[in-house]
């Protein structure tokens, strides 16, 4: 309720009904804190989320880049899409290497 409602009482007593909603919104906060452990988005997990997109979106873009480019002096046609099954296969290792790497 807002406070300069007339039929308000400005002095009241809190309502029991929104302490007892409090006590339940501070409890389900701490059983959720000790359910997820207290992880929460740190800095460091956000920079390992955007190495692992740029190298998902860059390496198979860049080859596919590189290919083209093979493709337009050669005067072939089909090389990009070679290129760019071998970026994807770098992302995939990337990824791999980057899952082993221990959490710092």
């Amino acid at each position: 309720m807002a406070e300069n409602e007339p039929w308000q009482d400005p002095k009241s007593p809190q309502d029991a009904r929104l302490a007892s909603l409090d006590e339940r919104l501070r409890q389900a906060q701490a059983e959720e804190a000790t359910r997820s452990g207290g992880h929460e988005r740190t800095a460091g997990s956000m920079r390992l989320f955007h190495r692992l997109l740029s190298v998902l979106i860059a390496y198979p873009l860049g080859s596919a880049l590189i290919g083209y480019a093979i493709d337009r002096v050669a005067g072939t046609r089909g090389i990009w899409v070679a290129m760019m099954f071998v970026g994807f296969g770098l992302a995939i290792r990337e990824v791999w290497k980057m899952s082993q790497q221990s959490p710092e």
